[in-house]
């Protein structure tokens, strides 16, 4: 895959652009899923490129299924973004400003195309807010459950008691 260029405005290096799936279910509780980088096998969310002729949620959802196996419904409008530092392959750095779809997870495939160089797990949201690396991500993930918690005080107040993390 082609990495983009960057581009000087004014003395400042604009961001790239990517495009990233926040992979969520709710079980007995509020799960996210993060998958292992490649190069340096930290956890993240599934995330790359600007696709020609794709709009951004559905770039995201195409790559939560490359990345992770993961089929479900993506939404339409952006959750928020973040920013990383990614390494490329002359040793310099790029900086990325990620924009996040969040994506209701129905199933996992038996196999997708990165099964063999990456790792998958279903955390608790607070657990995946401690591993991601990038400070505006876990913030992301964080912010991720509020209107879950309000669901809950209406589920509890009609008798059904869900547990968020």
């Amino acid at each position: 895959m082609k990495i983009p260029h960057t581009i000087a405005h004014a003395g400042l290096v604009e961001p790239e652009i990517q495009y990233a799936a926040l992979p969520w279910r709710f079980t007995d509780k509020l799960e996210i899923m993060l998958i292992t980088s490649r190069r340096t096998r930290r956890w993240v969310i599934p995330k790359g490129w600007p696709m020609i002729g794709r709009k951004p949620y559905a770039t995201a959802a195409i790559e939560a299924i490359e990345e992770a196996g993961l089929l479900g419904k993506i939404d339409k409008e952006t959750l928020g973004f973040f920013h990383y530092k990614k390494k490329i392959g002359n040793g310099e750095h790029i900086v990325c400003c990620v924009h996040v779809f969040a994506l209701r997870v129905e199933r996992q495939k038996k196999n997708w195309p990165e099964k063999n160089q990456r790792l998958t797990k279903w955390f608790s949201v607070s657990e995946a807010s401690r591993l991601v690396q990038e400070p505006e991500l876990a913030e992301l993930i964080m912010d991720f459950r509020k209107p879950f918690s309000k669901q809950i005080k209406k589920d509890v107040s009609h008798g059904d008691a869900v547990l968020i993390n």
